[in-house]
């Protein structure tokens, strides 16, 4: 297969192009696109064989459920059986943006997007191309990110290529996605709020709404969020994590005495490193980019400082806590 690369204003996206896009949804094919997040690789979530074609190309296991993405709020109940009160409230605070909601699921959801279970994720993008997208399928769209599974997410239409080339129909080229990291996940099925993955919207932005967030699953069995799995977000060289600057330097130093080839990624750090910034949003719309980076630089190791341990940065130390997991 050959995939075809459009370019698209991320603002104003040609109507031609989201309509030549809009089709091959309907088709049963895919189309990788951005969103505020990550790029994500969509299907028509209400078509079993084109979900299944997700996780062919993905390799991604049948037991990591996908979210579905609707164009506006109001569409919300063509996929979920129920919506809760306390959805409602989040909504409206939160979407479009990168929040996503886990409901009751419509039969008509197939089992392939839910991992079998009940409930769906589901959430209303803020990019005008994935927006403009989806009301150009005129259905719902099943979407993890747009890369192969466990490794590195894509924030550029490079990054899509370098994983899923050949694999897939189309690929919507808005640039960078100004969010960089995935969206927040929380379950609204218990009558409360469950936080299942950390993004974009903190647990604070939460509460200020909601009252309390639970964190973590509620042992129920079936996953009922994606980007759960102990491996995930991984780049090809080993990623090692260091308690703070100066056990970065200790651990780089330490490499390099190995003979081991290293950067290191953090604030102000001695040795040869990537500075990144210290504003998490800013870290967080840089991260996966300067891991795909780095990860062309044939490196033998990437050492990471980890940031803060605050609500600010708890998205951003998760996603490197699972991208050490794979070394």
């Amino acid at each position: 297969m050959n995939t075809l690369v459009l370019s698209v204003d991320p603002s104003h996206p040609d109507p031609g192009a989201i309509g030549r896009a809009g089709d091959v949804i309907r088709a049963g094919g895919l189309v990788a696109f951005p969103t505020e997040t990550v790029y994500g690789l969509g299907a028509n979530a209400l078509d079993p064989a084109a979900v299944g074609r997700i996780f062919g190309a993905k390799g991604r296991p049948a037991t990591n459920p996908v979210i579905v993405h609707v164009a506006d709020p109001g569409q919300v109940l063509n996929v979920a059986a129920a919506w809760p009160a306390i959805a409602a409230e989040l909504a409206e605070r939160f979407w479009p943006g990168p929040l996503t909601l886990v409901v009751p699921k419509r039969p008509e959801v197939p089992a392939a997007v839910t991992a079998g279970g009940p409930t769906v994720a589901v959430r209303c993008p803020a990019h005008p191309v994935a927006r403009a997208l989806i009301r150009a399928a005129g259905v719902p769209v099943a979407a993890p990110s747009a890369n192969r599974s466990t490794e590195l997410s894509p924030t550029r239409a490079e990054h899509v290529l370098k994983g899923l080339n050949g694999r897939v129909e189309l690929v919507l080229d808005g640039g960078p996605c100004p969010g960089g990291i995935e969206s927040t996940v929380v379950d609204v099925t218990g009558g409360g709020a469950r936080l299942l993955r950390p993004g974009p919207i903190t647990v604070p932005m939460l509460e200020e709404v909601v009252g309390h967030v639970e964190a973590g699953a509620a042992g129920e069995g079936v996953a009922r969020s994606p980007g759960r799995m102990e491996k995930h977000y991984c780049p090809q060289t080993p990623v090692v994590l260091a308690a703070g600057a100066a056990d970065a330097d200790r651990v780089h130093a330490e490499f390099r005495r190995s003979g081991l080839r290293v950067i290191s990624v953090g604030f102000d750090l001695r040795f040869d490193y990537r500075p990144m910034a210290e504003d998490p949003a800013v870290y967080a719309a840089d991260l996966y980019a300067v891991l795909h980076a780095l990860d062309d630089g044939r490196y033998d190791r990437i050492v990471v400082e980890l940031p803060p341990d605050t609500p600010a940065w708890a998205a951003i130390r998760d996603r490197l806590t699972r991208a050490a997991a794979g070394r």
